[in-house]
């Protein structure tokens, strides 16, 4: 059965070394969210400039409102149940990612899917803080207009005042990590909502500049039933693939959840429901824009700036601000201070992992990693292809090989006694599984010659290691490999 929680001392006293455990990686201590805390981080999650934009280009491809939303219906259902798939390995081991991830690839072998997770988190940080800081850049010269004097000035390819923007919500974000959990569950709960102010006031704004006409069986390039299709399909994975970092490392926030139920609920509300209608609110402003304006936009910002109030605009403005440093929180910067915190326990605690993931998000200038499609598609979409493969390989041990069974306390053991040293540390047969089949997850992901089924990465780099680990593991618990393999090592 699952071990229960050690108490710390306990947990610390089998690692000596601290090469395995502090106070951040250990089992929670106070498990105590409610539903509304979850719902609210997917809130958080959802409520963005960068959701609206992906369903709003479902639409500019040519599929219609209903359409889209069909397509939207198929990939939160996928991500509905994996989120809750994940979320019980945190309720019941109560440890985060990197921690989880020990049992299918070893104590020392988990650094492996950590820092992967880590480096996209890390760039993705400082891509999305730039993108927000753009919002303030415009909502400055707007009350401002002599500021665009500062516009002029660069230092590093980014002007003084995109500096000054940038540094001023880099700094906002690190004040909420750097105070822990519990201060990023607070901030979730009252960010989350904030969006819904915004885009529902866009949708009535655009419905009555429309005259109560918001047509969706609309579309701008009407699509024959196979390529409708198709789309349909590619868009529900891209959507799924989108939100593949929070499915890897999802028991970082359900570690503190009260029970599986909790979370379950919390996941309901916040994705099928929540999902749906800002989803429907996106295709409404959409259709409404093509309406109004002739032409679809897919910023929601450039919406907002039609809007002839400037206190309207400014108002906005921050709730984009806002909405953006939830989803970065949430997905960009919790994950990397516990990966961090993972390779060396003993001097990286939970804040400085966040703190030295911050300073490396803004060394990586990334502006200039924005602007370079090399890096954001073959770089970061290639380590990106890399998740549905250690997604596949992590379910299958804690559902199949484990049975939901953990010794907790050995998560901490580096001895060679310990039920998740494998060799020296390390699953070898994980390994042989994740190499081919995250290669073939890449090729699929990036080669031109499979641009047709790109959007399928990541439900075929699952499936493939799911089957796969499945196999090189029947019949065998960690134990046992460990020692046939020592033997033969």
């Amino acid at each position: 059965m699952v071990s229960d929680h050690q108490d710390q001392r306990t947990l610390e006293d089998l690692d000596p070394s601290g090469r395995l455990y502090n106070e951040d990686l250990a089992p929670a201590k106070h498990q105590s969210w409610r539903s509304y805390n979850f719902f609210a981080i997917w809130m958080s999650a959802i409520h963005n400039i960068g959701t609206y934009t992906f369903v709003a280009g479902l639409f500019v491809l040519g599929l219609t409102g209903w359409q889209v939303l069909i397509s939207l219906l198929i990939g939160i259902v996928v991500l509905f149940t994996g989120m809750n798939l994940a979320g019980q390995i945190g309720v019941r081991t109560g440890v985060p990612f990197p921690v989880v991830a020990r049992m299918s690839f070893g104590v020392w072998g988990a650094n492996l899917p950590a820092l992967i997770r880590a480096v996209i988190a890390i760039a993705w940080y400082g891509i999305q803080t730039y993108l927000a800081s753009l919002a303030v850049v415009v909502l400055l010269l707007r009350l401002d207009p002599g500021l665009e004097h500062w516009q002029r000035q660069s230092f590093l390819g980014l002007s003084l005042l995109g500096w000054a923007c940038f540094l001023l919500l880099w700094v906002l974000q690190l004040t909420v990590i750097t105070r822990g959990m519990e201060a990023v569950r607070k901030f979730q709960d009252w960010a989350g909502p904030a969006i819904w102010v915004v885009m529902l006031g866009m949708a009535l704004w655009l419905f009555i500049q429309a005259h109560g006409h918001i047509d969706m069986n609309l579309s701008i390039h009407p699509l024959s039933g196979g390529h409708a299709t198709r789309l349909i399909l590619s868009g529900a994975f891209l959507l799924v693939a989108t939100y593949a970092t929070m499915l890897l490392n999802y028991t970082d926030f359900s570690r503190f959840a009260r029970d599986q139920r909790t979370v379950v609920r919390g996941n309901f509300w916040g994705i099928p429901v929540n999902f749906i209608l800002f989803a429907l609110v996106s295709i409404c402003v959409t259709v409404g824009s093509l309406t109004v304006f002739g032409k679809a936009i897919t910023d929601p910002a450039l919406i907002i700036a039609k809007v002839p109030n400037t206190f309207v605009l400014i108002v906005g403005a921050i709730m984009f601000i806002i909405a953006t440093v939830g989803v970065n929180v949430v997905l960009n910067f919790v994950s990397p201070a516990y990966d961090l915190a993972n390779v060396w326990p003993k001097h990286i605690t939970f804040k400085r992992g966040g703190l030295i993931s911050a300073v490396l998000a803004l060394v990586v200038l990334p502006w200039k990693l924005y602007d370079n499609p090399v890096v954001v598609n073959y770089f970061l979409g290639g380590l990106g292809a890399l998740l549905g493969p250690l997604f596949g390989i992590m379910m299958v041990d804690w559902h199949v090989v484990k049975r939901q069974q953990v010794r907790v306390e050995h998560l901490y053991r580096a001895d060679a006694a310990a039920e998740y040293h494998y060799t020296n540390g390390v699953n070898r047969r994980a390994l042989a599984v994740f190499i081919p089949t995250a290669l073939v997850s890449a090729v699929v992901a990036l080669v031109p010659a499979f641009s047709s089924v790109a959007a399928f990465s990541w439900p075929i780099g699952v499936i493939l290691s799911a089957v796969a680990y499945a196999q090189v593991m029947r019949g065998h618990r960690p134990s046992d490999l460990s020692a046939a393999e020592r033997e033969t090592a």
